[in-house]
């Protein structure tokens, strides 16, 4: 398979307007054009309608078998899921962008997984392709430093970012998708390409898996732009210590009094919520691992002259093993416990997301980096490192090992105009069709595509 990658890619991206202009770009500005699109019409988790409708309808006119909502995604197993009048915003955002109607209803109230199959004639084995969907809560830059604000793709649902990279990761998926059914002669075994909502805050892969969307695959692959593979071409051929992780939403129920009169009546939620950020911040790190403590929201009160009766926090845990993780779980409960007793207010916590840890198969990593060499535009292969962080695709990870299957989540190098989950996030979209031909050399190598043209 050769790619060219198009020095003019940056006009790749809005001159399309319908599925048919779209698919019949050069597979190297399709996938920018695709990611450009996507990018525009962010979504946040589980809220992904008209980003997975696009999905489906691209691999359905690709001769995909596609499953979708409900089927994929195990209602009882969903964490996060957004409120009701939430949902229904995106769901009717997505309704009059022209999603098709058909589609949506089968996703309504936020079943917005999607697998696609394809299968061999001949026997072999079953890989998966796991590609993450949505966007980031946060506020996109507007300046003309900007890319997206520069050529005029920035998200159009203010509030919403993807300042992650997934619009890139989902744009890399379906454009293998493109390859993968080009090629379908030649295909052994089966590919499963694992398109999933709500990978932040780690709400949605646990579903996906509890749904069944990965039994019985011998493989599985995973990718990330930039993270810790921060220049162009290069490629970290597997992560390992994916950290555990789990995120808690806090509540605080107090009693509002008057803050001069009666202050000694009142019960103050809000300080007792501000005691326990202070403190879960100051948890003592773990001597065996890497752990992380963050509070990333803090709210409460009622008014400026009220000993304040409410207050909520949404802090997250993360830890290089499950022990660790534990070990921090236990002691934010404590801390929990102790602020709400110190100011004799009611706390409640609830489990809104989470992952185990995970790290990739040497015979995995080393299949990726035989498939990187065969690409063009490689500059650098890199072995196995240290993420950093967390992702939901360590417990698909976890998953497929557990039933003896070998499992990689593998970088792919960009420059990023600021960090991940920053405004001004961005990446060098001349990685995506590096990224796709890297998974392509790898079917390649898996054993699943057998025509050498490719």
């Amino acid at each position: 398979m050769t790619v060219i990658i198009d020095t003019t890619y940056l006009d790749a991206g809005m001159g399309t307007r319908t599925l048919k202009d779209e698919l019949g770009l050069p597979l190297s500005k399709q996938v920018i054009a695709t990611r450009r699109d996507l990018h525009r019409n962010a979504e946040p988790g589980w809220c992904e309608f008209r980003t997975s409708a696009k999905i489906i309808e691209m691999l359905k006119a690709l001769g995909w078998e596609v499953k979708f909502g409900p089927d994929v995604v195990d209602a009882k197993a969903r964490m996060g899921v957004p409120p009701a009048e939430e949902l229904a915003k995106y769901y009717h955002r997505a309704l009059e962008s022209g999603a098709d109607s058909g589609i949506l209803k089968r996703m309504h109230g936020g079943f917005t997984g999607v697998v696609a199959t394809l299968r061999g004639t001949q026997a072999g084995p079953t890989i998966a392709l796991r590609f993450d969907i949505d966007a980031n809560l946060g506020p996109e830059a507007t300046t003309e430093d900007h890319l997206p604000s520069k050529e005029g793709f920035s998200s159009i649902n203010f509030g919403i970012h993807h300042n992650c990279g997934h619009d890139g990761h989902a744009a890399i998926g379906l454009a293998v998708a493109r390859v993968v059914a080009e090629a379908k002669a030649s295909l052994r075994g089966e590919i499963r390409l694992v398109f999933q909502p709500a990978e932040e805050g780690l709400r949605g892969a646990v579903s996906m898996v509890s749904a069944g969307v990965l039994e019985g695959v011998d493989f599985f692959m995973g990718c990330h732009v930039g993270v810790q593979a921060l220049k162009l071409g290069e490629v970290i051929t597997g992560y390992r210590n994916i950290l555990a992780s789990v995120k808690i939403d806090v509540t605080f129920r107090g009693k509002n009094a008057h803050a001069a009169i009666s202050p000694h009546v009142g019960r103050n939620a809000l300080l007792a919520a501000c005691v326990a950020t202070q403190n879960l911040l100051a948890i003592p790190r773990h001597g065996d691992g890497e752990t992380r403590v963050n509070v990333g929201l803090l709210s409460g009160g009622e008014s400026r002259n009220a000993i304040p009766a409410s207050a909520k926090l949404s802090a997250e845990l993360r830890g290089d093993t499950a022990t660790i993780l534990d070990h921090l779980e236990e002691r934010a409960e404590n801390i929990l416990q102790g602020a709400a007793l110190m100011q004799g207010v009611q706390v409640t916590t609830s489990k809104v997301g989470g992952s185990c840890a995970a790290s990739s198969d040497p015979e995995m990593m080393e299949l990726v980096a035989d498939a990187a060499r065969a690409v063009k535009g490689v500059t650098a292969i890199k072995g196995v490192c240290d993420f950093k962080g967390s992702d939901d695709a360590a417990t698909m990870m976890d998953a497929v090992q557990a039933q003896g299957g070998k499992a990689v989540y593998f970088g792919l190098g960009t420059e990023l105009r600021d960090v991940h989950h920053n405004p001004y996030f961005d990446f060098d979209e001349r990685i995506l069709p590096i990224g796709v031909e890297v998974f392509v050399e790898a079917l390649k190598r898996a054993g699943v595509l057998l025509d050498e043209r490719l």
